[in-house]
C-alpha cells in the first residue's frame, strides 16, 4: 500500500530552512534578553531591521521598556514577562519558551554589537533589493503619464538608499560584487522601436542639416546593430560635410562593414528613402527608450548584486554606484535633448558614522517633455 502523507506533511517539508541572518537575530535578541544593559552597545538597527515580525516585535519591546535592575533581573523573570507581553501585542504567536530558546542559543552576550552589525548589513541588502525592484517595476508601468520623470525619481530614491548604506558601510576601493550582471533587456516593443528607428534614419538622410541638433543621440541608443551602424555613417558624413543621401550612406556603410551581417543593400536603400516627421522627434523617442532600458538594466544589476548574500555592504555600494553611473550618463543627454535643468538632489545626512564623500551622481529630473 503506498505511503499516504499527513495533510500538512508536504507543506512542512517545503518550508525552506532559515537563512543565517535568522540565527544572528536570535543570538542578538538572546544577548539583549540575558543582559539588557548591552542595548547601549547596539546601534544602527531598529525594529524594521529584523527579517521576521516576531523578532521585530521583540526588539521593539526590548528597546521601549525600561531596563531592569541587573541584580533583580538575575533573580526573577519579571522584565522578561513584560517584554513578552509587550511583544505579543504585535506578534501573538510568541511564547515564553521561545524567549528561553533565544537565551539558550546566544553563544556570547558580549558579542551583541557584532550581531547587530550583521543584522544591519542584511537589512541594508534587503533595502537595496527592494529599491532596485521598485525601479524595474516602474520602468514597466505602462500607466505612467510621464515615464521618464517617474523612472528618474525612482532612480534617485535608489541612489539615496545607496548613499545611506555608504554612510554606515563606507566602500572600500576596488571591492566589486562577485555576482555576474544580467544581460541588457530587450526592447519592450521591438517592432515599434525598429519602425521608429527606421524613420529616424530616413529622416536624417533627407535632412542631414538636422543631425547636428541631436548630437546627444548615440549609436548605442538604437536597438539594432544595423541601425546603430547606419547612424554612425550619417553622423560621419555630416561631420565631414559630404553629400548625404541613401546611396552615399549605403556606400559609407559598406566601407565601415555595417553590411557584413548580411543586410541587403536594396532593403537599406528603400528604408532610407521613407522620411517622416522631424529628426529631433524621432531622436527623442529613441533616447527615451534608451533611458528606460538603461534604468531597467541598472535595476536588474543591483537586484542581482543584492540578491547574492555573499556580497558585503561594501561591495553592494561599489557595484550599485557603478550601475547608477550609467543612468546618470543617459540622464545628462536627456536633459540636453529636452532642455531640462533639474536642481541638485539633496543627500541624506549621515546617521552614525560618516563615510568618505559620495560620488553618486543622481539628481532629481524635471524633464519638460517626454513623448510616449
Amino acid at each position: 500500500m503506498p505511503y499516504a502523507p499527513e495533510p500538512d506533511e508536504d507543506d512542512l517539508d517545503a518550508i525552506a530552512p532559515p537563512q543565517p541572518v535568522f540565527h544572528v537575530e536570535q543570538a542578538l535578541l538572546g544577548a539583549l534578553l540575558l543582559d539588557p544593559h548591552r542595548l547601549g552597545d547596539v546601534s544602527g538597527i531598529a525594529a524594521d531591521s529584523f527579517s521576521t515580525a516576531p523578532h521585530a516585535a521583540l526588539f521593539a519591546a526590548i528597546t521601549t521598556l525600561p531596563r531592569p535592575d541587573p541584580a533583580e533581573h538575575a533573580k526573577n523573570t519579571q522584565w522578561l514577562d513584560r517584554v513578552l507581553a509587550t511583544a505579543r501585542e504585535q506578534a501573538r504567536g510568541l511564547t515564553a519558551s521561545y524567549l528561553h530558546t533565544l537565551v539558550q542559543v546566544c553563544p556570547w552576550p558580549r558579542h551583541a554589537p557584532a550581531y547587530a552589525r550583521m543584522v544591519e548589513a542584511e537589512h541594508a541588502r534587503r533595502r537595496l533589493q527592494t529599491a532596485a525592484e521598485r525601479l524595474v517595476h516602474t520602468v514597466h508601468d505602462v500607466s505612467l503619464p510621464h515615464p521618464v520623470q517617474t523612472v528618474l525619481a525612482e532612480a534617485d530614491a535608489l541612489a539615496a538608499v545607496v548613499d545611506n548604506i555608504a554612510h554606515r558601510f563606507p566602500p572600500r576601493t576596488g571591492v566589486l560584487p562577485r555576482t555576474t550582471a544580467p544581460p541588457p533587456p530587450a526592447a519592450p516593443d521591438p517592432a515599434e522601436a525598429v519602425e521608429e528607428e527606421q524613420i529616424l534614419l530616413a529622416t536624417a538622410t533627407a535632412c542631414p542639416a538636422d543631425i547636428e541638433a541631436v548630437r546627444w543621440l548615440l549609436p548605442d541608443d538604437l536597438t539594432l546593430a544595423l541601425h546603430a551602424g547606419l547612424w554612425q555613417c550619417l553622423t560621419a558624413l555630416a561631420r565631414r560635410n559630404e553629400p548625404v543621401d541613401p546611396v552615399t550612406v549605403l556606400w559609407e556603410a559598406q566601407q565601415r562593414g555595417v553590411l557584413d551581417d548580411g543586410s541587403e543593400p536594396g532593403k537599406v536603400l528603400r528604408m532610407l528613402a521613407e522620411p517622416a516627421g522631424s529628426v529631433e522627434r524621432w531622436g527623442e523617442r529613441a533616447l527615451q527608450r534608451s533611458l528606460l532600458a538603461t534604468a531597467e538594466h541598472t535595476g536588474r544589476r543591483i537586484e542581482a548584486y543584492a540578491g547574492d548574500p555573499a556580497n558585503t555592504p561594501f561591495q553592494l555600494v561599489v557595484g550599485a554606484r557603478r550601475a547608477l553611473a550609467d543612468i546618470s550618463a543617459v540622464r545628462t543627454r536627456w536633459q540636453h535633448a529636452t532642455g531640462a535643468t533639474p536642481p541638485e538632489r539633496r543627500r541624506p545626512a549621515p546617521t552614525t558614522r560618516a563615510g568618505p564623500p559620495t560620488t553618486t551622481a543622481a539628481h532629481s529630473a524635471r524633464a519638460t517633455r517626454a513623448t510616449r
